[in-house]
């Protein structure tokens, strides 16, 4: 059914982007789909590179570790823009089209007050596009 899967990833993150890990791998399993891993980084240095080729270069060293779990053909893709933080919704949404995904994974946090003013991100993803998107929540212990 799934042909490409897109992931959203922060390398600096990987606590938050865990959980929707596994799923990806599951899936990527059972619909036998190529798996796009994408970051958005600015062109100023981050915790996690100095550049963004540098930040291609972790990305694609990730993609292929995360390959080796889920035995899936992998590519890995780095956007840049001044403002990852403001555009990130954005860049996603124009992200799915450009790879040619037919599925988004993404992590998400529970339901909150506040999303009523500042939206969840995959929110904003799956009603800007055609693509199917499955939201994972954290674990609740």
């Amino acid at each position: 059914m799934y042909k490409k899967i897109m992931v959203p990833v922060d390398l600096a993150h990987f606590d938050v982007i865990e959980p929707s890990l596994q799923v990806v791998a599951d899936q990527a399993k059972h619909y036998g789909a190529e798996v796009c891993y994408v970051a958005v980084t600015a062109t100023t240095p981050s915790s996690v590179a100095h550049n963004p080729e540098e930040y291609q270069q972790k990305l694609e060293a990730f993609a292929q570790e995360r390959a080796k779990v889920h035995g899936q053909p992998v590519s890995a893709r780095v956007i840049t823009c001044p403002d990852p933080i403001a555009d990130l919704d954005d860049v996603l949404v124009d992200a799915i089209d450009e790879v040619g995904a037919d599925l988004v994974i993404m992590p998400t946090h529970p339901p909150k007050h506040l999303d009523v003013i500042i939206p969840a991100h995959g929110g904003k993803v799956a009603t800007h596009t055609k693509a199917s998107v499955f939201l994972v929540r954290p674990q609740q212990d």
